[in-house]
C-alpha cells in the first residue's frame, strides 16, 4: 500500500511535468531534468526544517507565518536549486529554460508535499479517497507551485536579458511568487477555496504568456 502513496504522490507531478516539457522546443537533457527534480524534494525537507523553526515563534495561521515562514521560504528555496545547479551550467543557452527548470524544481517540491499529505492517512487511505486527494492535488497545490516558480522564472530569465536591472526584476519576481504563494494559502485556511476559482486561471493565463514571450527571444542567454 505504502508504495502506491508513493505512486499518487509522485502522479500529479509527472503529469504537470509532461505538460510543460512540451512547451519547450529544445529539450533539456533527461539527466539535468531528473536532477533538477529530485533536488527541489531536497528543498522540501528543507522547508520543512525552516518552517518548523518559525512555528517556534510565530502561530502558523498568522500572517506573518503564512507569507514569510511559508510562501517565502518555499519560493525561495526552489529557486535556489536553480541558481546552484542551472543558472552556471553551459547547457543553459535560452531565456525559456530558466523558467522551465524553475516549474521542475516546484514540481519537485510539489511531489514531496503530496507524499506526505498522502502517508498521513497510511494505513487507512482507501483507493477512492487518494484518488480524491490526488486529482485535488493535482488541480490546486501542485498546479499552484508550478506557476509561482513559473513567474519567477519568468522574471528571473528577464534579469540576465537586463543586466542594468538585474536585481530588480529578480526581486519583483520572488515578490510576485511569495504573495500569490501566500494568498492561496491564506484563502485555503480561512475556507475561502472558491477564490482559487478565479487565481489559478488568470495566473496560468499569465504564465502562457510569458512562456510566449520568453520562447520568442532568440540567442544565448547570458548569465553573470
Amino acid at each position: 500500500m505504502i508504495y502506491l502513496l508513493y505512486f499518487f504522490g509522485f502522479l500529479p507531478s509527472i503529469i504537470w511535468l509532461l505538460f510543460y516539457l512540451r512547451k519547450d522546443v529544445h529539450p533539456e537533457s533527461n539527466k539535468q531534468i531528473l536532477k533538477v527534480f529530485f533536488y527541489g524534494i531536497i528543498a522540501g525537507f528543507c522547508a520543512i526544517v525552516i518552517e518548523m523553526m518559525f512555528k517556534e515563534i510565530l502561530s502558523p495561521k498568522s500572517v506573518l507565518y503564512i507569507f514569510i515562514g511559508g510562501a517565502f521560504v518555499e519560493e525561495y528555496l526552489k529557486y535556489l536549486v536553480v541558481k546552484f545547479e542551472i543558472l552556471k551550467n553551459s547547457e543553459l543557452d535560452e531565456p525559456f529554460d530558466i523558467m522551465l527548470y524553475m516549474i521542475i524544481s516546484a514540481l519537485g517540491f510539489a511531489t514531496l508535499e503530496n507524499i506526505l499529505i498522502l502517508c498521513k492517512y497510511h494505513p487507512f487511505l482507501e483507493l477512492s479517497t487518494t484518488l480524491n486527494i490526488t486529482t485535488w492535488r493535482f488541480l490546486t497545490a501542485t498546479f499552484l507551485h508550478t506557476l509561482c516558480s513559473g513567474i519567477l522564472g519568468y522574471f528571473l530569465a528577464l534579469s540576465f536579458l537586463n543586466l542594468k536591472n538585474q536585481k530588480k526584476f529578480f526581486l519583483i519576481g520572488l515578490f510576485l511568487a511569495s504573495m500569490l504563494h501566500g494568498f492561496y494559502n491564506l484563502f485555503i485556511i480561512r475556507g475561502s477555496g472558491w477564490t482559487l476559482i478565479l487565481i489559478l486561471p488568470i495566473t496560468a493565463f499569465f504564465i502562457l504568456i510569458c512562456c510566449r514571450k520568453l520562447k520568442k527571444i532568440k540567442g544565448i542567454c547570458i548569465i553573470k
